[in-house]
């Protein structure tokens, strides 16, 4: 248990350290997102579910840690203010797919959000293999990146962005700033060893940012 407790006081400094890497008008209100998204408690969406009671994310951590012998992350969705542990529910071609026991899921290819399933206004696909292979390398560089969300319409549409990588002002974190038009976000990579443990990734105008740390890889 105490192991756990310090492994997830380690990945909330992280995601503190990652907060303050960003660009956006005020650096001080997003490490305060941050740190509030990391400290929300699971909200129950099932219908015929009795209200879920409070619970610490270190708690959620350990518990989910203690039941799963899989791979497992927390996530934190800002613009719901909440927490959840994925487990690992399906691998194909290096591409995990993490859900909830609600069918919410998140993709990842390597650490890389590359879609979402079960939030609404979800990301069908991202491209981003150029950032990803600067970003795991710790190197800077230009690179595209196309992001297919699903319309009222029924149909896919792409978003192309063009995206600068380069080093973050703390070690070991790597910076991703993307634009097209007016839209702009930038996403923040905690690397080790080649591998991305904790990240804060833009999915898209509605849902905004999320944040992911590796409890089991």
């Amino acid at each position: 248990m105490i192991g756990t407790a310090m492994r997830f006081a380690c990945g909330g400094a992280a995601l503190a350290m990652l907060a303050a890497c960003g660009n956006m008008s005020s650096q001080d209100s997003v490490a305060a997102k941050l740190v509030q998204a990391a400290r929300q408690t699971v909200d129950s969406r099932k219908a015929d579910a009795a209200p879920a009671e409070a619970r610490d994310p270190g708690q959620m951590a350990a518990t989910a840690l203690r039941v799963n012998p899989g791979p497992l992350i927390m996530v934190g969705l800002e613009s719901q203010g909440s927490t959840q542990v994925m487990a690992m529910t399906g691998e194909n071609a290096g591409q995990r797919t993490y859900m909830t026991p609600n069918e919410q899921a998140l993709v990842l290819r390597g650490g890389m959000l590359v879609g979402t399933r079960g939030l609404g206004h979800d990301l069908s696909v991202a491209e981003s293999a150029q950032s990803a292979a600067l970003i795991r390398a710790s190197r800077s560089g230009q690179a595209s990146r196309t992001m297919r969300y699903w319309t009222g319409d029924g149909l896919e549409r792409p978003m192309t962005l063009s995206c600068s990588i380069s080093p973050g002002p703390k070690a070991g974190v790597m910076l991703e700033s993307c634009q097209n038009g007016p839209l702009n976000f930038q996403n923040n990579y905690l690397v080790q060893g080649g591998r991305i443990t904790v990240s804060r990734q833009w999915i898209g105008p509605n849902l905004g940012y999320v944040t992911i740390q590796e409890l089991r890889p």
